[in-house]
């Protein structure tokens, strides 16, 4: 009994001696499993700290939206992660995938514009988890080839009180879920995000601002060096597009003496759907902006109520914006750009940037031609102070000395010396008209516009530098006194246009163009021994029905035929003279 006793008592002090080792291995893993806890958060921190460092440090947005997804996944250990930016039609303007690749997105398609679940964040810009995205009410499913996702975590990224844009995050590595902490760890991010956008936005605004200065002040040096406005309008057609990345653009310039708009330049996608077209106020992007008085945007050109003539000219555009070039009191024409189907619309800071761009440009222009009008009236005031001196000292002068040597022509009596005093005096003569032939044509200058000859003229001298060579000119008639006005402005015109289509699309070595006014009647007839209508582009053809509308409206008409020998082609331009 007592060995028995013995036993038990010896069993009863193990069993107490292991339950305080049970119980401190319990404490010693609780507290390791503690350790483990505090570290994760310590290195999760860490990583917070570092990513909100290295979002900071970018200035370029498209960089700063890639840096805030790809540290979003790795915080959350998530395997797709996505950044949206929301645009002005509260849609997804831009889209910044992680862990899909290039090849992936190409297979999908369009990337979002805010539907489904995305657009619900859009709706209700507050932080949402899920463990099953088709679970959601707002989940429309998945395109073709899109990955597999399931958990879902998205937070929204505010900027002043205005939210940017939200991020996006599914498929929780290993198979579990997001939890509180994560959307704790990514909101927070989403914070430094905001501050982070907002500093690149800041910068981009500066580098865009300097640009446009910078653009403005090329225009006004290019006018004071009196570079023509065509070589201006240039200039401001290749900055705008530029510094805003359009795809196109499209200078318009009003026709003078009507409500018509003509395509003066173009430059980018379908650039020759837009050249040397007259166009109607009624039905046009242009129209609108000058009927508006200011800029005017469209988020899709193709299908804007505004635009009901020709709107296949905006095949494959997207987003465009128009605006007026010139003063309230004399507008020039219309600035418009577009991009392709697809791209973002012009923001707003653009929108502004480039209507003060157009602002600045007009008013350098109106201040170059006041210049010019003043330089002219000084160059006139000096014509007529040279002719009023010429006139009232020298020819006065010169017929005093001639009279005085006509009355002494009498007291010589050498026949040699008689013969040469009087032809002095026919000498004399001959300056007095000449000096007032020379007076007539200073003061000419004043009242007499330019006629139609010499227009013609410089119409070809500006040719010949596109050309290459100098056409051939013959005129017949009394041009400058039988062509009305308004008829020599066509006539110049057609010129103008004519040869740019020539230049353009014929590939000639020689222009012949004739201008004759005959019975009633002025015809202008344009010959090169280019390519020939039957090689020619649809641009050309585009070109020569603007020639044909201007002279069924004159009550005239255009015949197209081939040149000499079936070479080239003769284009023959006849409108009726009105009797003065």
């Amino acid at each position: 009994m007592g060995g028995g006793g013995n036993g038990s008592a010896e069993d009863g002090r193990g069993a107490r001696e292991q339950l305080p080792k049970l119980r401190l291995d319990e404490l010693l893993d609780e507290l390791q499993g503690r350790i483990e806890a505090v570290r994760g958060t310590r290195d999760r921190l860490q990583g917070l700290l570092e990513a909100v460092l290295s979002v900071g440090r970018e200035l370029n947005l498209a960089q700063v939206l890639r840096r805030i997804v790809e540290a979003a996944v790795v915080l959350v250990d998530a395997e797709y992660g996505a950044v949206g930016v929301i645009g002005q039609q509260r849609q997804l303007d831009q889209f910044v995938p992680v862990g899909v690749s290039d090849e992936e997105w190409a297979l999908i398609g369009d990337l979002p514009s805010g539907h489904g679940l995305l657009g619900e964040l859009i709706r209700h810009p507050e932080p949402l988890r899920l463990a099953e995205l088709s679970g959601h009410p707002a989940s429309i499913g998945f395109p073709p080839h899109h990955p597999p996702m399931h958990t879902f975590l998205g937070v929204p990224i505010s900027v002043r009180d205005t939210v940017f844009g939200n991020l996006y995050l599914t498929e929780k590595r290993g198979g579990g879920e997001f939890d509180p902490e994560d959307e704790a760890v990514l909101s927070t991010l989403a914070v430094a995000a905001g501050v982070a956008i907002e500093n690149a936005r800041l910068y981009e605004q500066v580098r865009l601002r300097q640009r446009w200065l910078e653009a403005g002040a090329e225009i006004t040096s290019e006018l004071l060096s009196n570079v023509s406005e065509g070589q201006v309008l240039k200039v401001i057609l290749e900055r705008a597009r530029e510094i805003t990345a359009a795809d196109l653009g499209v200078v318009d310039l009003v026709v003078e003496g009507t409500d018509d708009l003509r395509g003066a330049l173009a430059r980018g996608i379908q650039a020759d759907s837009h050249l040397d077209l007259v166009l109607p106020r009624q039905g046009t992007f242009a129209g609108a902006a000058l009927t508006a008085g200011t800029l005017v945007t469209t988020t899709d050109v193709r299908k804007d109520a505004r635009i009901t003539y020709g709107p296949d000219r905006w095949e494959g555009l997207g987003p465009a914006v128009a605006v007026p070039l010139g003063t309230t009191v004399a507008l020039r024409g219309v600035l418009m750009l577009a991009r392709a189907a697809g791209r973002p619309p012009f923001s707003e800071m653009e929108a502004t940037s480039l209507l003060g761009f157009a602002g600045q440009a007009a008013l350098a222009m109106e201040l170059a031609d006041r210049r010019r009008d003043a330089e002219q009236m000084s160059l006139l005031e000096d014509r007529d102070r040279i002719a009023r001196d010429l006139h009232d000292l020298a020819i006065q002068r010169l017929f005093a000395t001639g009279m005085t040597l006509q009355s002494a022509q009498r007291f010589v009596q050498h026949p040699q010396a008689a013969e040469r005093l009087g032809r002095a005096v026919d000498d004399l003569d001959t300056t007095i008209k000449i000096i007032r032939s020379t007076i007539f044509g200073l003061r000419a200058h004043e009242t007499v516009t330019v006629g139609l000859r010499v227009r013609v003229v410089r119409a070809l001298e500006e040719a010949a530098a596109v050309l290459g060579f100098t056409p051939s000119l013959r005129m017949e008639g009394l041009l400058d006194v039988d062509v009305a006005g308004d008829v020599a402005e066509d006539a110049v015109a057609v010129v103008g246009e004519a040869l740019t289509n020539v230049a353009r699309h014929a590939g000639a070595e020689a222009v012949d163009v004739a201008l004759v006014v005959r019975d009633g009647h002025l015809t202008l007839t344009v010959t090169d021994n280019g390519a020939g209508m039957r090689a020619g582009s649809e641009g050309r053809r585009s070109g020569l029905r603007n020639l044909a509308e201007r002279a069924r409206h004159r009550g005239g008409e255009l015949l197209v035929t081939d040149g000499q020998d079936d070479n080239g082609t003769k284009l023959e331009w006849r409108v009726p003279l009105e009797e003065h």
